[in-house]
């Protein structure tokens, strides 16, 4: 109606609700002529453009919470030291161990910050070849295990068909370190979120043309409504739960980018106190 009444072009935006919302950008020019014989419409569908918008915000506003909340009790304990705290030994030594956690979560978070843009810009170096996986992931649970130890968890591995792995086992087409760091996120969080006395299995088969990797514990599980997003950025099914076991929430999107830049994919299934499943799927290895 804009265009038909004024002289000149008229545009608006409009967002169709539905089962999949769209976003569309509307251009409106009325024709030539002293009488209005109607409008020329011409639709741009906006609808990836204004999703990536919404992905860059709440990345922006994500970034800049994880970094506030370490930074605000780095600052606050500083503060407390140079008000007297430091003249205390007691008090002295448990602000200086809260600034060595925070400043540590810090690193972390910077770290697996640039490992993601690494991975999305398509910079990060990949070193394909045939990768045993029997001793990625023996490697993967002899660093994980003084953790799983304390908690009183079985770490095990599982061959193909559930016998025990042996050297001469499966190989994959993925660059190792890429493959190590799939395999520590995941077994990570399955550590964190397995209470005590809880088993955490990592198996493996092969298909024709891909291996199936999967970590399996009988943790909490992952409510059913939470699966499609836990490998988004920052997303965390229980905030107060993943920043107190001291988790980056970048962990999951890093494996998800990884698992994709060696043409593999990766799914979750879980039951809430039941536990949760992570399948990732990799190139098998040619024979020769």
């Amino acid at each position: 109606m804009r265009a038909l009444a004024g002289p000149g072009p008229a545009h608006d935006e409009l967002t169709i609700s539905g089962p999949t919302e769209r976003s569309l950008t509307v251009h409106a020019a009325r024709l030539p002529g002293d009488v209005s014989r109607g409008a020329v419409l011409v639709l741009h569908d906006t609808s990836d453009l204004r999703r990536l918008e919404r992905v860059r915000q709440e990345f922006v506003t994500n970034v800049s919470h994880e970094l506030k909340t370490p930074l605000s009790v780095i600052k606050a304990c500083v503060e407390t030291l140079l008000d007297g705290a430091a003249d205390d030994p007691a008090y002295r030594v448990s602000f200086l161990q809260q600034i060595s956690d925070q400043g540590e979560r810090l690193h972390a978070l910077i770290l697996d910050l640039l490992s993601l843009a690494r991975i999305e810009s398509g910079t990060e170096v990949f070193e394909f070849r045939n990768v045993p996986l029997q001793p990625v992931v023996t490697a993967c649970l002899e660093r994980h295990g003084a953790r799983a130890e304390a908690k009183q968890q079985v770490l095990e591995a599982i061959g193909p068909n559930g016998e025990a792995p042996d050297e001469t086992g499966i190989s994959i087409w993925a660059d190792e370190e890429a493959v190590s760091e799939i395999l520590d996120n995941l077994v990570d969080n399955a550590v964190k979120y397995t209470p005590y006395g809880g088993r955490i299995k990592v198996r493996w088969s092969a298909g024709a043309d891909q291996v199936c990797l999967e970590v399996e514990d009988n943790g909490i599980g992952i409510p059913e409504g939470d699966l499609p997003r836990i490998f988004e950025r920052f997303y965390r099914v229980d905030k107060a739960r993943s920043r107190e076991l001291g988790g980056t929430g970048l962990g999951l999107s890093i494996v998800k980018h990884l698992t994709q830049a060696m043409n593999g994919s990766i799914m979750a299934t879980s039951q809430v106190g039941k536990g949760t499943v992570f399948s990732v799927r990799l190139p098998v290895a040619s024979a020769a």
